[in-house]
């Protein structure tokens, strides 16, 4: 092992409640959120686009508009749990999560699933257990997991716009809740990498950047 891995900051657990949703709305991808309502085109250029342009514009101002209500009057609470252990791969498709870090007591094993599908010769199919070092290397290694949600609290504007009829805004704060969700994921991982574990402590990525997934 030439690159020894990072000891984490911060070992075990940490809850988050009501986390900021105006921190969250910056790490929306709403290319997704164009294709949840069958609009296909990356943004911003799908604002512009001569087929679907104009219906795209519409829908992004709606979702804007509300999507800032949401933020100003707490509509939805945005919750997760994150947690860092250390973690050896002990077998060739298993990981030993240890109970602290002197690694004397095995808290879990994870089993992994490798790739199913075919491959050409010679390319691997991989499991997550291919990525932390072997029991055996002596090497510590660590793995970080996370769970995140924030549709909490959307029931009743859901039933309050479907009671006026309004299917439309019923479907949009569904649509934006998953934007959360997946923003939330987003920001989560990033905190991972820079602040919580640190491996990745002087990442400085937009967020097309991190939509593409160019972080270590």
């Amino acid at each position: 092992f030439n690159n020894l891995p990072t000891k984490p900051k911060k070992l075990g657990i940490q809850v988050f409640e009501n986390y900021d949703l105006a921190e969250l709305s910056n790490y929306i991808d709403w290319t997704q959120f164009f294709s949840t309502w069958q609009l296909a085109g990356k943004f911003p250029a799908i604002l512009e686009d001569e087929i679907v342009g104009k219906e795209a514009k519409k829908l992004y101002k709606d979702a804007k508009a509300l999507l800032q209500q949401v933020i100003d009057e707490n509509w939805l609470e945005a919750r997760a749990v994150i947690g860092i252990f250390p973690a050896n791969a002990s077998t060739d498709d298993d990981i030993e999560v240890y109970a602290n870090d002197e690694r004397t007591e095995v808290k879990a094993v994870l089993k992994n699933l490798r790739q199913q599908r075919k491959k050409a010769p010679g390319q691997p199919n991989l499991a997550l257990t291919d990525f932390l070092a072997p029991k055996d290397s002596g090497v510590q290694d660590f793995i970080g997991s996370f769970a995140v949600a924030t549709g909490f609290g959307i029931e009743e504007h859901v039933k309050r716009f479907e009671a006026d009829q309004d299917d439309y805004n019923a479907i949009l704060l569904k649509a934006l809740a998953d934007r959360f969700a997946e923003a939330f994921a987003e920001c989560m991982h990033l905190r991972m990498r820079k602040e919580f574990w640190g491996y990745a402590a002087d990442e400085n990525l937009d967020n097309n950047d991190l939509i593409k997934e160019e972080y270590k």
